[in-house]
Order: C-alpha cells, then sequence, then structure tokens
C-alpha cells in the first residue's frame, strides 16, 4: 500500500461494535482510541496489559480472556490487531477481509487493509495525518500541524454558523508573544474580536481583512476621559454577536479578572444565556514591573505586594518598603497617591518606578522616590498606560539610578 492508493475519511462508530485483538500496551491504547470515539469495545487476549484490564474492570471494554476465534468477527464494524504474533495478525486480517470488515493490522502495514492515522483534536478540528505507513514521521507532522493551529498559524475560523459563544481573552501586557497559546488559537477562531485599546494590538494585524476571511474587529477601547464604549455598550455587543450565531473573543490587556471587568462581561453573557470562556493573561500589574527588571516579591526585600488602581483609596495597603504597591491607571492621580502614602508613613526616600508602555518598543521608565516622582514623571511628561511601582524592591531595578540603588542587594542574601 502507498499514500496514493488511500481514500482518508472519518468513520462514526458511536455505539457500533468494535473488536481489537490483543492485550498489549499498543492494544490498550488503540481501545482507549476507539472508547473515545464512542464504540462499544471488546477486546480479546488470553491476557492483558494493566491498562486494559483497568477498562475491564471499570466496565468499559468487554474482555474475552482467550485466544482469537474466527467467530469474535462476527457483528463488527471494525477490527484492530495488536497480538504482537504476526501470524496470528494476518488470520485475523485475512478473515476480517473476507467478510468485509475493514481491519488495522498492527503486525504488517503494507498489507493492511486501513492505516491509522496520528491524530489530534483542537477544539472541534479534527487533525489526522498518515505518512507512508511511517508512525513517527506521522506523529512529527501531526504535532506541527497542532502547533500551527494552536498559536494562530493556520486558520481555524468556522465557515459554516454554529452557536454563538464568547471568550474573554486576556492578551498580555502588549507584547504579541505574550499571549497564552488558548489565547491565540481563540482568535484564529474568532468572527468578531472586540478589542481593547491597551491589548497586543499587533495581534489585530495578523488577522487579515474580514474582506478576506478575517474576523470583524469592534473597537471598544477605553482611555482616560475618552471612552469609545461604555461597559454597559460593551456587555451588550458581546451578547448581541454571540446571539449571531459568532464566535466572539474579547481582546483585552493583561488578565481579564485584574481590574479588567472581565468578572461583570462574563456574569452578564451567562445572564443571558451566552456560554463564555475565561482566558487568563499575563497581568501587566507583574509582567509590567517585569519588563523594567523588577521583581514584585525579592528576597531580603519584600515577600508580598497589593494592587489596586490610583482611584483607590490606600488607607487599607500595608504602608512598608518591604511590601511592594503596584498601581495600574494611576497616573493621573500620583501626586495625591503619593501624598496619600507619605501621610501614612512611608519615608520621603522609598524608591518609585513608573514603567510606560510595558514589553513595547516604546517602553520608558522613570525612577525617583516618594519625594521626587511627582516632578520627575512631570517633568519627563509621564503617560497611561503606565504601572507604578512602590518599594524597595525598585533597587534592583537596572535602571534605578545610583543614588536608589544599592550594589550589595542580591539573590543571595
Amino acid at each position: 500500500m502507498s499514500g496514493i492508493d488511500l481514500y482518508p475519511t472519518t468513520l462514526r462508530l458511536l455505539g457500533r461494535d468494535v473488536l481489537v485483538v490483543g492485550g498489549g500496551k499498543v492494544a490498550a491504547r488503540r481501545a482507549q482510541g476507539l472508547l473515545d470515539a464512542g464504540a462499544k469495545v471488546t477486546v480479546v487476549a488470553p491476557e492483558a496489559a494493566a491498562d486494559v484490564v483497568r477498562l475491564a474492570e471499570a466496565g468499559l471494554v468487554a474482555w474475552v480472556r482467550r485466544g482469537y476465534e474466527t467467530a469474535d468477527l462476527e457483528g463488527a464494524w471494525f477490527v484492530q490487531t495488536a497480538t504482537g504474533v504476526p501470524a496470528v495478525d494476518a488470520r485475523v486480517a485475512a478473515e476480517a477481509e473476507e467478510r468485509r470488515i475493514w481491519c488495522v493490522n498492527a503486525a504488517d502495514h503494507e498489507s493492511s487493509a486501513a492505516w491509522t492515522p496520528a491524530t489530534a483534536r483542537v477544539d472541534d478540528v479534527t487533525v489526522a495525518v498518515n505518512a507512508g505507513g511511517d508512525p513517527r514521521r506521522a506523529k512529527a507532522l501531526k504535532d506541527a500541524v497542532v502547533l500551527a493551529l494552536r498559536t494562530g498559524k493556520l486558520p481555524l475560523r468556522r465557515r459554516r454558523q454554529g452557536v454563538g459563544r464568547v471568550a474573554l481573552v486576556g492578551g498580555g501586557p502588549g507584547d504579541t508573544g505574550l499571549i497564552t497559546v488558548r489565547g491565540r488559537t481563540l482568535l484564529a477562531e474568532a468572527d468578531v474580536v472586540v478589542a481593547d485599546r491597551l491589548g497586543p494590538r499587533g495581534l489585530l494585524d495578523e488577522l487579515g481583512d474580514p474582506a478576506a476571511g478575517g474576523p470583524r474587529v469592534i473597537e471598544v477601547g477605553k482611555a482616560p476621559g475618552a471612552h469609545t464604549a461604555t461597559q454597559e455598550e460593551i456587555n451588550e455587543i458581546l451578547v448581541r454577536e454571540a446571539q449571531a450565531g459568532h464566535v466572539v473573543v474579547r481582546l483585552k490587556g493583561g488578565d481579564p479578572y485584574v481590574l479588567g471587568r472581565g468578572g461583570e462581561e462574563a456574569e452578564f453573557c451567562r445572564r443571558h444565556g451566552v456560554d463564555v470562556e475565561v482566558v487568563p493573561g499575563v497581568t501587566s500589574a507583574v509582567s509590567v514591573p517585569a519588563a523594567a527588571g523588577i521583581p514584585v516579591t525579592h528576597r531580603g526585600l519584600a515577600t508580598g505586594f497589593s494592587v489596586a488602581t490610583g482611584h483607590d483609596e490606600l488607607a487599607e495597603l500595608p504602608a512598608r518598603p518591604d511590601h511592594t504597591i503596584v498601581l495600574l491607571m494611576g497616573v493621573r492621580r500620583l501626586a495625591q497617591s503619593a501624598a496619600a502614602l507619605r501621610a501614612r508613613g512611608l519615608g520621603e526616600s522609598t524608591p518609585v518606578a513608573i514603567v510606560e508602555r510595558g514589553w513595547t518598543p516604546e517602553q520608558r521608565v522613570t525612577i525617583g522616590t516618594l519625594g521626587t516622582i511627582v516632578d520627575r514623571a512631570r517633568a519627563v511628561g509621564v503617560a497611561n498606560p503606565a504601572v507604578i511601582v512602590i518599594g524597595d524592591v525598585v533597587r534592583v531595578s537596572p535602571y534605578a539610578p545610583s543614588d536608589i540603588a544599592h550594589a550589595s542587594l542580591s539573590t543571595n542574601r
């Protein structure tokens, strides 16, 4: 048999009787795969590996504890041989052929009436690869296709409209490489992308024009004092598009559940009968400081951190240099926040870093202290999007000036 005389197809075995002859590891893998397809599996083997025994004890397969007999083929729609004895496998295959039953002969792929491809599933897409009877080659090719699907290199978008759903995807801090694999997969499936201003904008350029099969992009980004859409309008958009049968990706910056109102959107979708999936993202509260070489915890400096917005009251947060405070969306109220922390007992020499547009080519780091940061930020024109870090961990940053950095600080303390 060669690749050119194959007719690729997919069998629907749900509720159909299939026969596995053999009880070893190969037989166990094939039995499990057939079970996953919904088949009624009978295993014929005098002895069986632990995985086959487990399936039998759980009532998932019927195990006939003896050697193969011709009558075992009665009623079977499909047969898999895996005895490890070529003569037995050949006999099963020949007798199945006489009865016009498709049979995979594990001992002799060249004469086998059917081949089992290397398979994998990505959502509702099944990848099956035959490679001239070479299973390792087939697996390598299958893995490469799956990787391309999961990373958005191959299109997953449906062409036949189905049931709509929403995915709240955390896009990470901005760099297109910092979105999760699951997030990439969902973008490749999307009919509609509801995009934030702070999400990984470069990914939108990779999606393609709607006229050429790419998804529609609905911009709902928020900027201080200039909202493209209110939160209520965003909620309505998600539900409306999903109820129209679309796969909707709500692409957010950072993580949708860290000061991203993802919980509100998920609740609204579920309340209106729309299936919703939440895909975590790399939160900017931790990753943007890291872009400036600042760990939010560091042995000998800080063992905990708090995340808040610049709009929140800071009265309840620990006010100590050894407890890191991370402020999101805090530029507009920087002066008030600095004054509030000084009033709570944080010294004017407490280090402060502002990281603008982290993980992008336009990243800029401004470092000062609680006593100087407001004037420094004003002098260079600091603007959102930015993350503010307050505490001794700022001293670790390679951007820290000599009067703030401490050469003695290291992970060996």
